[in-house]
């Protein structure tokens, strides 16, 4: 059986549904980020990083987003959370989720976890005051490049979709105002129709 650690809302929610997805057997277990469980014994010697999400897998531990959506496309071809046979839409589709990776995830991360960056408190509220300029900025190239629609590689559902979701989801928190973006808008509300977005968020105890 698989295990999938997460904290509600987190960006482990893309793993989660993406997991649910495939309709294998799972336990998920919620690293309580406020009481410190991730920076626990038990939880870093699960994840040395103290982050989530984190995958156990038959051949052993899997962390980092992008690398758990591929291994499960590539475990459950019949989940078709990717196009395996088309070598440049499958890159394709690696593209757009390390982009939400490595720059809209930092984007956000900017306004809750600027400690990361800087000490001092001034450049700290500084980089709060940038992250709902900076997260509108990547949703506007998100809406006008990247997402195909009705799915973000365009007609069919894939790996890509739960990641977009879920970062979708932190905007307004972000002071950002989905509505100004009309196909993330749609893609948002489409997701919450699909009985594994609807699985993992039961499971979570989230409220979308």
């Amino acid at each position: 059986m698989y295990k999938i650690f997460y904290s509600p809302g987190a960006c482990s929610l893309a793993s989660h549904i993406a997991l649910a997805e495939t309709g294998a057997a799972y336990e998920a277990v919620r690293v309580n980020f406020a009481a410190g469980e991730q920076r626990s014994p038990q939880y870093l010697s699960v994840n040395p990083k103290g982050r989530v999400p984190a995958l156990v897998t038959p051949k052993g531990i899997l962390t980092e987003t992008p690398a758990i959506l591929v291994y499960l496309a590539q475990t459950f071809p019949a989940a078709k959370l990717a196009n395996l046979d088309d070598r440049w839409a499958f890159a394709q589709a690696q593209s757009f989720n390390s982009y939400l990776c490595s720059t809209v995830h930092v984007h956000h991360a900017h306004r809750t976890r600027g400690t990361r960056w800087a000490d001092d408190e001034a450049s700290i509220e500084g980089m709060k005051k940038k992250v709902a300029q900076n997260m509108s900025d990547a949703f506007l190239l998100i809406e006008r490049e990247m997402l195909k629609g009705p799915w973000v590689t365009g007609a069919d559902y894939s790996m890509c979709d739960p990641y977009l979701f879920t970062l979708s989801s932190w905007l307004e928190s972000d002071g950002v105002d989905i509505a100004t973006f009309p196909k993330v808008s749609e893609h948002y509300k489409r997701m919450l129709q699909r009985p594994a977005t609807q699985k993992a968020a039961k499971e979570q105890g989230l409220s979308l």
